[in-house]
């Protein structure tokens, strides 16, 4: 019997080009400048504002105030002379209306169109050919070309395509507005991300007012930029200097609270942390956390008992942010380690004191990044004394009016704090 002889594979002749390549410096930028969004940290974020052509994939939890930010981006971009057409799949064109007028977002320049079709939104665009394009959300838009409910994989790759060709042949800016799963990662084909210009994540607690927004990936700006904002009943509105929300305000200094700088992409914030240690008869003490990681609070906390002789074992220790903060960076756990130390012992840091540095298992305090950076930033706020990791003078010198303490580990900073809870090789120290 004879073989069956395999099919040839396909072979892809080559195409008469319709435009010859031409050396790069030839090419024109007229096209690909920035124009301003209206919303400052968004610029920030954006690296500048939004580019004509660029498509900015827009994620976020449900809730958090992605529809609000992008119907304030459209309203001030119609206010500046450009058309936007709002796409909305989720809500009635009644509903969006409401909310841009509790905003301030009505604008004659600002056109609304309530479609989940994806045939009816690109007739809408041939139609209205418009500046800027905000979909909202990608998930809701479907294409009778596959055969998929909206949201499957495929629907969302369709979507995407051709509004990203759409947005390529026209120079048109499209937002894309992206659910996230459970695990907070955009929900649908990870292509998504790698199709479009920009990915921004957009964060924030339900029970705090602040908003962060972050560029995960950005073809034409930083990636290390993050943009404030405060959302209210009005509103969200950009923060230029948001320390302010994560400090309370106290007539004298307060036994269990110690203050931090923590940085978020290259901007520093003043943040806040406050102890409260409380004896108990429990066989298992509580160790409760809000706002920070509750692994490292558990490791900070053994660090106090066992290098430092802090008497923590029959208490209830209860750690937390200020504002609604979530504070992830190591460089806040010399402020957990003299919080929760000066609860400890009912004994207050001086006023106007910061702590900065990451605590090791072994009690040291280790260098971080960017201290310079928020030195400066706490001295701009008032701050008059900083405990920092060893060696950080000849990096970073003291900012003028503030008084800097090296210490290379945790006994030594509850020394230079005045605080009688150490003890010496193991041995258990005074507790007020």
């Amino acid at each position: 019997m004879e073989a069956t002889p395999a099919a040839a594979a396909p072979v892809t002749k080559a195409r008469t080009v319709s435009e010859r390549a031409r050396p790069i410096g030839e090419i024109t930028t007229e096209n690909a400048k920035t124009w301003s969004t209206g919303v400052e940290e968004l610029d920030r974020v954006l690296g500048g504002g939004i580019v004509s052509g660029a498509v900015v994939l827009l994620a976020g939890e449900p809730g958090v105030g992605k529809s609000t930010l992008l119907l304030d981006v459209a309203s001030r971009a119609a206010q500046n002379t450009r058309t936007v057409l709002y796409v909305t799949g989720e809500e009635s064109a009644s509903q969006v209306r409401l909310r841009a007028e509790r905003i301030g977002a009505l604008r004659p320049r600002l056109l609304l169109a309530a479609e989940t079709d994806l045939s009816t939104v690109l007739g809408h665009v041939e139609d209205v050919q418009p500046d800027l394009l905000v979909v909202d959300s990608v998930q809701t838009i479907a294409s009778d070309a596959i055969d998929s409910s909206a949201g499957s994989v495929s629907q969302v790759r369709e979507v995407a395509a051709s509004l990203i060709r759409v947005a390529k042949e026209r120079g048109m800016a499209v937002v894309l507005v992206g659910h996230v799963t459970k695990d907070g990662s955009i929900a649908g084909p990870r292509v998504l991300e790698h199709l479009v210009d920009v990915v921004c994540q957009f964060e924030g607690d339900r029970h705090s007012r602040l908003r962060l927004v972050r560029a995960v990936k950005n073809r034409y700006g930083p990636t290390d930029e993050v943009g404030c904002f405060d959302l209210s009943e009005v509103g969200i509105v950009g923060l230029t200097d948001p320390s302010g929300l994560f400090l309370s305000q106290h007539a004298h200094p307060v036994p269990g609270t110690c203050v931090s700088v923590t940085l978020e992409g290259r901007r520093p914030l003043v943040s806040e942390v406050q102890a409260l240690v409380a004896p108990t008869n429990a066989n298992n003490p509580r160790r409760a956390t809000s706002g920070l990681d509750n692994s490292r609070v558990s490791m900070i906390l053994a660090v106090l008992e066992r290098r430092a002789g802090a008497r923590l074992s029959g208490n209830d220790v209860y750690v937390s942010t200020v504002g609604g903060v979530r504070l992830a960076e190591p460089a806040c756990d010399l402020a957990v380690a003299l919080a929760v130390a000066g609860a400890a012992i009912d004994r207050p840091l001086a006023a106007g004191t910061i702590a900065i540095g990451e605590v090791g298992l072994a009690g040291e305090v280790r260098p971080v990044a960017g201290v310079g950076r928020r030195l400066a930033e706490a001295a701009r706020l008032g701050f008059t004394s900083a405990f920092v990791p060893a060696g950080t003078r000849d990096a970073a010198p003291a900012p003028e009016g503030m008084e800097v303490h090296e210490v290379p580990d945790v006994l030594t900073a509850l020394s230079r704090a005045a605080f009688p809870i150490v003890g010496s090789r193991g041995e258990r120290g005074e507790r007020g």
